[in-house]
């Protein structure tokens, strides 16, 4: 399944990202890109994602956060693809995502244990900060390749073999 909608319009080096399983796949698809040494990922708020005020629901910038968190732990920590349970989500709602706005963000992982991680990222909608968010993730079972999730490999990004 691909929800990737041709109105999305990523700008240019933003390329349809499979991550996150279903329930992101249903929720919008995402893109990626590498860039300065981490992952950024992004979607164009559309009028599925919205809510009653016009712009991207709190709901969905919460999924896009969780994702975002996790997913760039993959390929920005010294750790295999495995599955991040969340153990704690923070987020602080800046400023409103409007339809049509280009939601884009990055992280740094903090900290790796041998339980745990710890994120953080900001999200910006267009150039506006829209949501700065923390995560704690508890470091479980190695992920199968699914139609929903697979391996990210994107221009630029640094191949990690056996990881």
């Amino acid at each position: 399944m691909n929800l990737h909608h041709p109105d999305d319009h990523p700008p240019d080096g933003w390329v349809a990202a499979p991550i996150g399983g279903q329930f992101t796949l249903h929720s919008g698809g995402l893109y990626a890109r590498w860039q300065d040494g981490r992952l950024r990922l992004g979607f164009r708020v559309r009028a599925q994602q919205g809510n009653p005020g016009g712009a991207c629901h709190g709901g969905m910038l919460a999924t896009f956060a969780d994702v975002l968190l996790s997913a760039a732990a993959h390929v920005q920590a010294d750790i295999p693809r495995q599955f991040l349970p969340t153990i704690s989500l923070q987020l602080d709602y800046m400023a409103a995502a409007p339809m049509g706005s280009w939601v884009h963000g990055c992280t740094d992982v903090l900290k790796v244990t041998r339980n745990l991680l710890f994120s953080q990222a900001l999200v910006h909608a267009d150039d506006t900060l829209a949501l700065r968010a923390s995560g704690v993730f508890r470091r479980g079972p190695l992920l199968p390749d699914t139609e929903g999730d697979r391996p990210l490999e994107l221009p630029g990004m640094p191949r990690r073999d056996g990881a």
